[in-house]
């Protein structure tokens, strides 16, 4: 999943939104003597998150209904298409405004700057520029968010022509998404009750 997702399956601990954050930016343990221990649950819960959805049948669905070689990126392409769904929907998943969220996730960035990586802190300013993550419910921004994550990789890839395959599928996704995406959250509030300190 990707970044709205991961700070609205958080709740409401700041802690865990940001360990939520911060998921994508720090490979390996999570060090304590540069996290409090609830940001590290927080970094371990994106990383749960992100094993059950790889996991999920009907993730895997819809990945198997692109078409090659966008195939190969369903990954990336769903995380960021299903945010898009979140975004555009988000008062169906959350009773908290998306606008809300969205600047409440980029305030806790501000205050707790010190806690952020430097990959973290280049990805906010992206993130303001943009009006991330409220901004993945416009497809214009999602279509370049796809493009520069295209640019960042190594290999040679589609992401860039992507946005036109997704809407082919639109409605499949969809499908997978809303069949998906109430189990993630029953799934992570399990995940955050069994894993409390």
């Amino acid at each position: 999943m990707n970044h709205l997702a991961h700070v609205l399956l958080a709740g409401d601990d700041e802690a865990l939104q940001l360990g939520g954050m911060l998921g994508d930016f720090v490979h390996g343990q999570p060090d304590p003597a540069q996290f409090p221990p609830q940001v590290i649950r927080g970094i371990r819960l994106h990383r749960a998150i992100d094993v059950y959805t790889d996991a999920h049948p009907a993730v895997l669905v819809a990945k198997a209904q692109l078409p090659p070689p966008y195939r190969r990126y369903g990954g990336i392409l769903l995380d960021m298409w299903f945010d898009h769904l979140l975004a555009r929907d988000f008062s169906h998943w959350s009773a908290q405004p998306l606008e809300d969220c969205s600047l409440g996730l980029r305030g806790l960035l501000q205050r707790r700057d010190a806690l952020l990586t430097p990959a973290l802190r280049r990805f906010r300013a992206y993130m303001e520029a943009n009006d991330l993550p409220a901004g993945y419910a416009d497809r214009a921004v999602l279509g370049r968010a796809l493009a520069g994550i295209g640019q960042r990789l190594t290999r040679a890839n589609p992401l860039g022509s992507t946005l036109p395959v997704l809407r082919q599928h639109e409605a499949a996704l969809q499908q997978s998404f809303e069949a998906f995406f109430p189990e993630l959250q029953v799934f992570a509030q399990r995940w955050i009750d069994t894993h409390a300190d």
